[in-house]
């Protein structure tokens, strides 16, 4: 089977590191390649690393609050750059304040995200929506 290639990493004016580093291990765990881009990464980042490693999704974390304010556009972007079609995770504390995630989720959703996960999501989450989304069978 050959291996998926996903672009992580923090988007915006984010410099938190931690949940990243983990992000990329258990994802690496679980068989994927991981382009770690890291903190504080440009929608243009994010999509000039997909096109050079023919990725097949980009996963967006953000911790401090504008997650929502990032990543608007970005699916637009990919369009325009002609990798529409590519699965775009988000995940992380998202929006600033204490907003009920399931509204955050739908604006995520609307701006073309394919999946959004709220604060605290376990690694084994994305990974399993993973493999489901891009018809990986385990063994």
């Amino acid at each position: 089977m050959e291996q998926k290639t996903l672009v992580l990493g923090v988007i915006g004016s984010d410099v938190h590191a931690i949940g990243n580093r983990i992000l990329d291990y258990a994802f690496t765990q679980a068989g994927f390649k991981v382009i770690n881009i890291g903190v504080l990464a440009t929608q243009e980042e994010f999509i000039h690393a997909a096109i050079e490693t023919n990725a097949d999704v980009i996963l967006v974390s953000s911790l401090y609050g504008h997650g929502e304010m990032d990543c608007r556009g970005l699916r637009e972007k990919c369009q325009e750059t002609g990798i529409g079609n590519i699965l775009i995770y988000a995940g992380g504390n998202l929006v600033c304040g204490k907003q009920d995630f399931e509204s955050v989720k739908e604006r995520f959703l609307a701006m073309g995200f394919d999946r959004v996960y709220p604060p605290g999501t376990m690694p084994e989450t994305a990974i399993k929506d993973l493999r489901e989304d891009l018809g990986i069978t385990e063994d």
